[in-house]
């Protein structure tokens, strides 16, 4: 069929009269349109042979290439191939060999080379030649070269190719120099080559030296792609196979044709259950993988079948990395019976990173006795600014350690590296020293790479010309050699090689570095392991060096001991950090390390590097190996695991469904900021719900703003998301604005890869909302509807206020004193004049809060600025629970506003004046303290009633405007029986920071003693700084046998009803600057209805206080004059409350507590549980949910509590913990509701959660948020 114009005639279908009058001649004409139609067309082609495709007439051949009758455009050619068969021993071959032509124009197909000008073909240093008839093919562009592995000498080394082209006499070489050997080289039987300018191969003609020719390998890795095959089987039961499995990569340009997958890297019997098979694969131009398909040959009996999980393609030259997703059966008896897949690359598992170059490297041993070694050598290349290649094995497997590095012997190898640039300025080159002979002398070290411009190449000389054994020379296994000479060898227009050999000048000098390790002073400090030692400085690092003899003790690393050690490494630079480890060997493994110092003794510089930490598996954070930096140092800290995680590939991935026109839309748009997301996902609790993908969320805003993908890993490298799990998750990405869409999705792509999500949430702290959608839905390949990722609207979603957050950079210097670092856990509470934070762990991230640190990090934190004070605690946990605070600076992100709190003393049972573990800073903001230090006069008076006194414990909290006191005990007293009936007890708290004015006071006591129950009339408290009395009535009882049963009571303060204050009101006055700012004093005048103030000289001071706020709307300039009459007259815009102020107008209000356990088996709890509500007025403080004479929380049961409180205000969340005491602790909470019995509104918060350390996320505590 094909599609032909015709011309029809179409006929005027205007009737009108009108019209036709109009259009007379129109009528008198045809209209002739034409017209596409689909009519068969038959066209018959002639291809001419005449002659024979027989194995015993003519040529032998059974393919031709025949052309169409009269084709004029395209001939037959006659191309001569010289097959060169390489002179090591065994190289010969008795295998059938084939090869496939390729050229501009097309390609032979693949031939079987038969007849040639030998009877005995491809033999040791022999020449054959074969003649093959295609059409012509243009000029040559590669030719892929294999044997079937047919007969018992099967392994064959090529030298090279030759390709005459008889058309035009033109001759194109296609060096080899490898082995097609299962047992040889990479383990591949066929070659893909690329042809070389014959100025290269005649090089070795001009040359005395043989093996010259050797290096045009080089030239050949450079036009050709490695492929890493790496290939699961799965962890099933006869997932292995013994068949032959095969294999074909298939790129947009071309494929690689069958790959037979004989030699695993990894193991000798390949393909078993649940192993990974590492296979090597070279191919020319195939463009870029678009699908690989992978079968077996179904031999090997009953062992046939093979469960395939993936295949893992890494091509170092492209900086690509290929996931291709399997999950199935290669069986005739499962599945779907197939034992050929095709499969194709997951875009969300593809892994970009920078391509790695061709080095090639010659190493020569020397001509001295025992020189040889079969040790694993390796290498790293060194570029300028201590840019390195990663540590490579020159050797890949036994027999390739023992072939090489023999006496006199010069071996090549060709390997893929990192770019170090243009300036190879030192390398490092070691051995394992394992074996029978490990000990090597080394000559020289030779490493050639292309130039990146023009054809050619440089080689740069190292020479060595010393031992690396451990008995011969200073007994060093590794050396940094610099190089002597630079040999350039470049193409030239007329087509002839030119060299130039330089000799380096200006390369580094090799220094001594004396290394002193001090062993700590505690028990058990010292170690039996062997250690080892990495110093990094600017221009580069010294790699891993044992420190083995120690020039001051026989027996190293012992407890107080100081052991001096010598290394020799090229000029580091600028040493500024050292890496340390042990291999926890011997008995006494754990160590405790004081000190390093390490002396450059060329320079006479010292870098002293403080430790004080424990390198063990029992203690700290049970590490073996540390990252230390040098004393002052001011840069950027990375600790090993943010190492590993900067070193790991970036992930790029990359939408198929994108569309071209939205990213470009994306290129132009300004850059968005980056603010905090928090995550929590919930998986179903069915069985097979459970997934190893990688989750990840995309946050969808308006106008098609969206964030990165944003890749939720599991912590502590934990594998994939457990059935019934709770897993929370923080993540930085764009700001898009308002939410619009949650994507929620996985990589995996094989069918077991199924995950079943029960619950989505989504918070945005800075917003101060949070999202949360139910989803109940599979995300898999085999389930539902099949996807893998799910958009999720937020109209569908939950929406919750929640608290709003600031950024605030957070930096905590850890003093310099002896043993000043600390493992415990630290806790931080900052108060503002807008309320206070939870108390917030700050995370040890390995090493922070070390001797002499800076450690810098961003935290969230509530928006109660202006801030006030901090308050620091720790929990003495930890091998070494004790800290030297020095200071903590707080900058919000926001305003730039910076807060300083100095401490500069311990925190410690043990240690300093105080022996405290806790601490209180006022805050400093432009050099001015924000709270001052004050003392507190306490008096309590205890009622006049019968029984009213108690022998109970008794604290109490402080609350005003500067936040809280914290919890204080009432103990020390005048009066040795304390809070008996009509009795003013008084206590005395001094040093402790101002709260300004006092709000409320929350009261209880423990219930212990013979008499525990207290009746409360009044506390009293002076601060003696403002010289002022707050009163606090009460006249209620704290009993649980008396009044409504609490023994917590809050109390507001009631200077407002008594006290005189002769009628003047106090007022804290904030000015807010514009544009034009000023240092000069202003005045100020207040009027109100009532009368006119006088004038107020505001002094221009950064102290802030607030208290009641009126605001005043200006935007004007105020003229600054001398004068009285210049002056600026605004009126008040709005009058704000401040948080303390409303604090002191609270009544007493009663809650209704309602908790609802859930409905499942072990739903309920013998735990204690206990609540706190926040509200706008502040928080209740912990409170028991207790009732006599019940079992409280069974199965869904529904319980009822009754608590007193100053009114909270809207509420605005709960916590609902318990201890985990009793035989069944887990508690699955259902929900709980909260009624303020003054006004009749109930909150319901909905949890359906459990509170179980084996279950869910591990935690026994719950923030609820509203449901409206």
């Amino acid at each position: 069929m094909a599609m032909v114009q015709v011309e029809v005639k179409k006929p005027d279908t205007k009737k009108d009269k009108k019209k036709d009058k109009k259009k007379k001649k129109k009528e008198e004409e045809e209209e002739v349109e034409i017209v596409e139609e689909l009519q068969e067309v038959v066209e018959t082609f002639s291809f001419p042979c005449g002659r024979w495709l027989a194995r015993d007439e003519e040529d032998g051949e059974l393919v031709v290439e025949l052309l169409t009758e009269g084709n004029e455009d395209l001939e037959v050619s006659s191309y001569e191939v010289h097959v060169f068969t390489g002179t090591m021993w065994g190289a010969a071959t008795d295998a059938d060999v084939y090869v496939n032509i390729y050229g501009e124009i097309g390609d032979t197909g693949e031939r079987r080379l038969r007849k040639a000008n030998n009877l005995n073909k491809y033999e040791k240093g022999h020449e054959d030649i074969f003649n093959i008839t295609a059409v012509d093919l243009g000029t040559l562009k590669k030719l892929r070269i294999r044997h079937d592995n047919s007969q018992a000498s099967a392994g064959w080394f090529l030298d090279r190719v030759e390709i005459v082209d008889n058309k035009d006499d033109t001759t194109y070489f296609f060096p080899c120099k490898r082995w097609l050997a299962v047992d040889e080289d990479d383990g591949q039987l066929a070659r893909e080559l690329v042809p070389v300018d014959e100025a290269f191969m005649k090089k070795g003609d001009d040359s005395d030296d043989e093996d010259s020719e050797t290096t045009l390998g080089l030239e050949q890795k450079a036009m050709s792609t490695t492929y890493t095959m790496r290939i699961k089987t799965g962890d099933k039961k006869y997932g292995g196979t013994d068949a032959n499995i095969f294999m074909i990569l298939y790129g947009t340009k071309d494929d690689t044709g069958i790959i037979n997958l004989k030699a695993s890297k990894t193991h000798k019997n390949k393909f078993e259950r649940a192993m990974v098979d590492e296979f090597i694969v070279e191919a020319v131009d195939i463009g870029p993988l678009k699908k690989l398909r992978v079968g077996h040959d179904n031999c090997g009996g009953g062992s046939a079948g093979w469960f395939l999980d993936w295949v893992e393609i890494d091509a170092p030259s492209l900086g690509l990395k290929l996931h291709f997703p399997c999950g199935r059966w290669l069986d005739k008896g499962e599945d779907d019976g197939a034992i050929v897949r095709d499969l194709f690359p997951n875009s969300l598992q593809t892994e970009l990173y920078t391509p790695f170059v061709p080095y090639e490297i010659k190493v020569s041993t020397s001509d001295v006795f025992a020189a040889g070694t079969d040790a694993d050598v390796f290498i790293v290349l060194y570029g300028r600014d201590a840019v390195c290649t990663q540590q490579k094995s020159l050797c890949v497997n036994k027999r390739e350690r023992r072939m090489y590095f023999e006496r006199e012997a010069e071996d090549m190898f060709i390997v893929e590296l990192e770019d170090v640039g243009d300036v190879i300025e030192k390398i490092r080159i070691g051995h394992d020293n394992r074996g029978i002979n490990p000990g090597w002398h080394l000559d020289s070290v030779e490493i050639r790479r292309l130039l990146r411009k023009g054809k050619g190449s440089e080689t740069v000389i190292f020479p060595c010309e010393c031992w690396l054994a451990k008995s011969e020379d200073d007994g060093e296994t590794v050396r940094e050699l610099v190089p002597s000479d630079i040999i350039t060898e470049k193409l030239s227009r007329d087509g002839s090689l030119k060299f130039t050999e330089v000799e380096v000048d200006d390369a580094l000098e090799t220094h001594t570095y004396d290394v002193s390790v001090m062993t700590g002073d505690e028990y058990g400090g010292g170690t039996d392991a062997n250690v080892f030692l990495t110093i990094y400085g600017d221009q580069g690092d010294t790699g891993e060096r044992k420190l083995r003899k120690s020039e001051t003790n026989g027996n190293k690393f012992e407890r107080g001991s100081v052991d001096k050690f010598t290394i020799e490494a090229v000029d580091l630079g600028q040493v500024f950090r050292i890496k340390i480890r042990h291999d926890n060997s011997m008995m006494s493994a754990d160590w405790y390390l004081d000190q390093v110092e390490v002396v450059d003794v060329d320079t006479e510089e010292a870098y002293l590097f403080l430790c004080e930490r424990w390198l063990s598996r029992k203690r700290e954070d049970r590490r073996i190996d540390r990252v230390f930096y040098v004393k002052g140092y001011e840069g950027v800290r990375e600790s090993l695991n943010s190492k590993k995680k900067s070193s790991v590939v970036t992930v790029k991935s990359v939408d198929s469904n994108m569309n071209k026109k939205s990213k470009k839309k994306k290129e132009e748009e300004v850059e968005l900021p980056i603010i905090p997301y928090h995550f929590t996902i919930c998986t179903g609790p069915e069985r097979d719900a459970s997934t190893t993908s990688r989750a990840y969320v995309i946050i969808i805003g308006a106008n098609h703003t969206q964030t990165e993908r944003l890749w939720l890993d599991l912590p502590d490298e934990r594998q994939g998301f457990e059935a019934d799990s709770l897993e929370s998750f923080q993540s930085h990405g764009s700001d898009v604005g308002e939410i619009k869409k949650v994507e929620l999705g996985h990589d995996g792509a094989t069918p077991e890869s199924c995950w079943l999500v029960d619950e989505l949430s989504v918070a945005v702290p800075t917003k101060g909302v949070k999202y949360v959608f139910a989803c109940k839905c599979w995300l898999a390949k085999d389930r539902g509807d099949g996807l893998t990722s799910r958009v999720f609207n937020v109209l569908d979603a939950e929406a919750i206020c929640i608290s709003q957050q600031v950024i605030y950079e957070v930096t905590v210097v850890t003093g310099d004193v002896q043993n000043a670092g600390t493992d415990t856990q630290i806790f931080m509470s900052v108060f503002g004049s807008n309320g206070s934070t939870e108390e917030m762990l700050l995370q040890k991230n390995e090493d922070r809060f070390e001797r002499g640190q800076e450690d810098t990090f961003n935290m969230e934190i509530d928006d109660i600025a202006p801030l006030r004070k901090m308050r620091l605690r720790i929990d003495g946990s930890g091998s070494r629970p004790d800290w030297f605070l020095d200071q903590v600076i707080m900058r919000n992100l926001t305003t730039e506003e910076v807060s300083s709190f100095t401490y500069e003393e311990w925190l410690s049972r043990t240690r300093g004046p105080k022996r405290t573990m806790l601490c209180e800073m006022a805050a400093v903001v432009d050099e001015e303290l924000m709270v001052e230090l004050t003392t507190y006069t306490v008096q309590v008076k205890t009622s006049d009633s019968a029984g009213a006194g108690t022998d109970a414990n008794v604290w109490i909290i402080v609350f005003g405007e500067n936040g809280d006191t914290g919890t204080q005990a009432l103990k020390e007293c005048s009066k040795s029986n304390k809070f008996e009936r009509k009795q003013l007890d008084t206590f005395r708290f001094s040093e402790i920071l101002s709260m300004g004015e006092l709000s409320k006071i929350r009261v209880w006591h423990d219930n212990s003693g013979p008499a525990p129950g207290w009746h409360l009339e009044y506390i009293d408290v002076k601060d003696e700084i403002l010289d002022k009395t707050f009163r606090f009535p009460c006249d209620r009882w704290l009993a649980k046998n008396d009044d409504d049963g609490q023994i917590m009571r809050e109390l507001a303060c009631a200077n407002n009803d008594f006290l005189d204050l002769n009628e003047k009101t106090k007022y804290d006055i904030c000015i807010t600057t514009g544009d034009t700012e000023t240092k000069e004093n202003a005045w100020i005048v207040l009027e109100g209805r009532k009368g006119r103030s006088k004038e107020f000289v505001m002094e221009n001071s950064s102290k802030k206080k607030r208290f009641l706020r009126y605001i005043f709307t200006c935007n004007a300039l105020i003229p600054l004059s001398p004068k009285r009459d210049d002056f600026l007259t605004v009126e008040c815009s709005k009058a704000i409350e401040s948080f303390a102020s409303k604090a002191r107008s609270l009544v007493p209000v009663k809650y209704e507590i309602i908790v609802v356990t859930g409905d499942e088996k072990g739903a309920g709890t013998d735990a204690n549980g206990f609540i706190t509500i926040y509200g706008t007025n502040g928080d209740s403080g912990q409170r028991p949910l207790r009732q006599k004479f019940r079992n409280l929380f069974e199965r869904e049961q529904t319980d009822r509590f009754l608590l007193e409180m100053l009114d909270m205000g809207e509420l605005q969340k709960v916590r609902v913990e318990h201890d985990n005491a009793g035989t069944n602790p887990s508690w699955l909470l259902d929900r709980v509701e909260v009624t303020n019995t003054a006004n009749g509104v109930t909150t319901i918060f909905l949890c359906g959660k459990w509170l179980d350390t084996k279950r869910a996320d591990g935690l026994i505590a719950r923030v609820l948020y509203p449901k409206y």
